[in-house]
């Protein structure tokens, strides 16, 4: 039997469900072209406004931020480095491997507008980037 009018609550819940699976494809490796041999992955990011600036942070845990690479031009911004396996050569077993590792870059627009890059920092393995609209 065929539900004709769905309540809204039943929207919001497959809205929800699909926004959760997409996180979840980000997060896990994704292969590059034919001829990259590292997985690539997506880092979340959250962009937050407040009146003429944006807040960028970018959730990059166990990558060394002098080894994060920004670019930002024409209202995007992209954000690439490579976060290493965390494993030495003397292990003997991997148990649990969650936190995606391998080289990523990941590509957002800011809101519409011009801006310019002020302030980048990195606190608690996020990299914090801030932006003032000119």
């Amino acid at each position: 039997m065929a539900i004709r009018n769905p309540p809204a609550w039943m929207w919001a819940e497959a809205c929800e469900m699909l926004e959760q699976a997409q996180r979840l494809q980000r997060q896990f490796f994704r292969f590059g072209r034919a001829g990259e041999a590292q997985p690539r992955w997506e880092p979340p990011v959250d962009i937050v406004a407040y009146g003429d600036e944006v807040q960028v942070t970018v959730a990059l845990p166990g990558v060394a931020p002098e080894h994060i690479e920004v670019r930002a031009g024409d209202g995007l911004v992209v954000v690439a480095a490579v976060r290493a396996l965390p494993v030495r050569r003397q292990a003997t077993a991997l148990h649990k491997l969650e936190i995606p590792y391998g080289s990523f870059e990941r590509r957002f627009a800011l809101p519409v507008g011009h801006y310019e890059l002020t302030e980048r920092s990195y606190t608690n393995g996020c990299l914090v980037l801030r932006f003032i609209q000119r």
